[in-house]
């Protein structure tokens, strides 16, 4: 544990790809023509092209795998059950070398199975996330924390997470909000905002943690460091990523597609998981923002959340080939 670098906290699950067919999907675009709703017509037989299971996913294991293929030494700390799907999730953590002392099994409890209804690149995710008992096991001191989705029953644990980051500020935390954290709202995590050394969402969902419609993206900036994090990270689709670290801001754009995506599961856990590893690797912002969007751009051109995870060795390649204007620019 002494030697831990990238310790992941949040929930794992599997997701089982289900492909649907293009006769049977309605699909509503908005006003830029991107796609915003799928629509299924009650009492029809949906025809579907096929299904893929991918185990040991979810945005904290994702991170934990991107971690550790970028050189880090990473552990996950999670809970499932001991059935037949916790046994491949165990299976797959090892495949992918993420430390497992911190998963924890419960007996008479079902893992977390996810169903992702997947129509061209783009999918709506069906998520259940069983009950657990969260408790910090003892990780000792690792340079970085990176908390993402957890469970709706999970507010002590947040206040258990923040203490012990709190009472030992050599850690980093990095802070990635998953469906039922925004839900939860700033005030009842805001003590995890306090001690977060970074933060990463969306536009959206930056807009929704603040309740606001505001979409200038500089005050959004401004107003979600306002909550506590050292650097926020706000996403913003095809106008790629804003960083702001209480001086300087930053516009990162994306990493041009070498083909039309197949799936974009898993691009915002890449990115983010990224830039933090990047920073724990002693990168400064600007060079961990440049790697993001790399991991990004791989992760989509496959199906699920980590087949595309690249080693540092590729990300650099991939970089020794990039537009001049792949760059992270200062904005006023």
């Amino acid at each position: 544990m002494k030697n831990l670098d990238f310790v992941v906290i949040g929930d794992i699950t599997t997701d089982a790809f289900i492909k649907l067919s293009g006769d049977d999907a309605d699909v509503r675009c908005s006003e830029d023509n991107s796609k915003e709703q799928i629509c299924l017509n009650f009492g029809d037989k949906i025809e579907y092209d096929s299904v893929t299971e991918i185990p040991s996913v979810g945005n904290s294991p994702n991170a934990s795998v991107s971690a550790h293929r970028l050189g880090l030494n990473s552990a996950l700390v999670t809970n499932l059950g001991n059935d037949l799907g916790g046994e491949k999730m165990i299976e797959a953590l090892e495949k992918e070398g993420v430390n497992k002392d911190f998963v924890k099994v419960h007996t008479g409890k079902d893992s977390n199975y996810h169903y992702v209804l997947w129509y061209e690149e783009e999918r709506t995710i069906l998520v259940k996330h069983h009950e657990y008992d969260y408790e910090l096991p003892d990780i000792g001191k690792p340079k970085w924390l990176y908390l993402s989705s957890l469970g709706e029953n999970s507010l002590s644990f947040h206040s258990e997470i923040a203490k012990y980051v709190k009472d030992n500020p050599e850690i980093n935390l990095a802070f990635q909000p998953g469906t039922f954290q925004m839900r939860l709202g700033y005030e009842k995590l805001k003590d995890i905002y306090a001690v977060s050394a970074i933060f990463f969402s969306n536009l959206q969902e930056a807009q929704r943690i603040l309740k606001t419609k505001e979409s200038d993206i500089k005050k959004l900036l401004e107003s979600m460091q306002e909550l506590g994090p050292k650097i926020v990270v706000i996403t913003n689709g095809p106008k790629g990523a804003y960083a702001y670290d209480g001086t300087d801001m930053w516009q990162m754009p994306m990493y041009p597609d070498p083909a039309p995506p197949v799936d974009r599961t898993g691009a915002g856990d890449s990115f983010s998981s990224t830039v933090a590893s990047a920073l724990a690797l002693g990168k400064t912002l600007p060079e961990a923002l440049r790697l993001g969007p790399v991991n990004s751009m791989s992760v989509v051109q496959h199906v699920g959340a980590q087949e595309g995870l690249l080693t540092m060795e590729k990300l650099q390649e991939f970089l020794a080939e990039a537009p001049a204007n792949y760059k992270p620019t200062k904005i006023n």
